[in-house]
């Protein structure tokens, strides 16, 4: 899984309806992930916890499958 970039981010932080903080702090540590199941798993925790719509967990859930993506790409 690699790390987005800022603009990445911007783009996901910046969709309707999404707590922009938090898709904006998620996505920034998502390299700290050892795994995208890890990530799910604290998107999900994180979720529950703060109590964020699903506009902000859709966003949150792309830019994980983006980080995916990339990582794929890079070997």
């Amino acid at each position: 899984m690699k790390a987005l970039t800022l603009q990445e981010i911007k783009i996901f932080a910046t969709r309707r309806n999404v707590r922009r903080v938090a898709v904006e702090n998620f996505l920034m540590t998502l390299q700290n992930n050892g795994t995208p199941r890890e990530a799910y798993q604290n998107l999900f925790r994180d979720a529950k916890m703060y109590r964020w719509n699903q506009n902000t967990i859709r966003a949150i859930k792309d830019g994980i499958d983006l980080a995916v993506e990339k990582g794929n790409k890079s070997i």
